[in-house]
């Protein structure tokens, strides 16, 4: 199947209902810009039998996200926050009303590599129940997606505190002009440099090639105006984005 065209379909049953062996059932759509990261869900959370989750549609962008979305209606969607075409953020605005429908909701799950506090309150404004990052396992995974489809708000431990100051606070977050120049890519990738880890490591995380990670870290430190990965560091750490 295409990225563009990964739905089974506008039916399914409805939230909250239950399947033949009386276990429940939610029907998911996933969203992110890594076939091989989506294929690895799809196989960890998508024996429907087993786990009740039933993958209806799959996406790699913004507008196919929003397309797959409007046509299959399931009870709860699979997020990544950076996506092409505007991100997860973008997504959100687009299906506001599909998440506004009173009968059947669409619910949002963030899930993402990324644990930065700007993407969690990002998403979190744009209507999303919750957010977890990619070390979830499969089983809390699917947990969370049912509670999300329940109505609850569903976050990995630290990132909880993010929103509870972020909606605590009626000031808004500085503009960090350093940081905006940076596109979401080479922020991940920072925050990863930063906390120590090797090219390698970096690629197999983001799903990215070992070149790739090298041109990002190369536009890093050129639009930071900095020297290496030691500088880095240090300016990373010195905005408490490790």
């Amino acid at each position: 199947m295409s990225d563009a065209t990964e739905a089974n379909g506008t039916t399914g049953a409805a939230e909250g209902t239950v399947d033949g062996v009386g276990s429940r059932h939610v029907r998911v759509v996933l969203v992110d810009d890594h076939r091989m990261f989506r294929t690895g869900v799809q196989a960890e959370i998508g024996q429907t039998a087993e786990t009740g989750v039933e993958v209806v549609g799959e996406a790699a962008d913004v507008d196919q996200a929003v397309t797959v979305i409007t046509a299959t209606r399931p009870e709860v969607v699979l997020l990544d926050v950076h996506l092409p075409g505007g991100g997860g953020v973008e997504v959100l605005r687009r299906c506001a009303a599909l998440m506004a429908d009173a009968e059947r909701p669409v619910r949002f799950l963030a899930l993402s590599v990324s644990d930065a506090a700007e993407d969690v309150i990002g998403v979190i404004r744009g209507g999303a129940r919750g957010y977890v990052t990619k070390t979830i396992t499969g089983t809390d995974l699917v947990d969370s997606i049912f509670r999300v489809q329940d109505g609850d708000a569903v976050f990995s431990p630290r990132l909880a505190g993010f929103v509870l100051d972020a909606f605590a606070s009626t000031d808004a977050p500085p503009v960090d002009e350093d940081l905006d120049r940076l596109t979401q890519r080479e922020r991940e990738v920072l925050r990863l440099i930063a906390r120590g880890y090797a090219y390698k490591e970096i690629a197999k995380q983001l799903f990215i090639s070992v070149k790739t990670v090298e041109s990002h870290v190369s536009a890093v430190l050129r639009k930071l105006q900095l020297s290496n990965r030691h500088e880095l560091t240090r300016w990373a750490t010195a905005r408490r984005l490790v």
